[in-house]
């Protein structure tokens, strides 16, 4: 049996300029907004009101920050 050792990267530039700072709903293929709001709760119950059950929250930050290095 194979076993899928990677998933692809999925670009989300386009929901990161347009939800800075905002919370997020998206479907299944994480890609596809949902709803959006102030708090993670906001976004939840705007995305329930459409029919979305189970949508996947995700916070976008306000600035992308560069990190290279690691912990010890």
């Amino acid at each position: 049996m194979a076993y899928k050792t990677h998933m692809p990267a999925i670009d989300w530039t386009h929901i990161y300029k347009k939800y800075k700072g905002q919370w997020v709903a998206l479907e299944g293929d994480e890609q596809t907004v949902i709803a959006s709001g102030k708090t993670a709760k906001d976004a939840f119950q705007k995305a329930q009101q459409k029919g979305y059950t189970k949508p996947i929250l995700t916070r976008m930050p306000k600035n992308l920050e560069t990190y290279v290095g690691f912990g010890i």
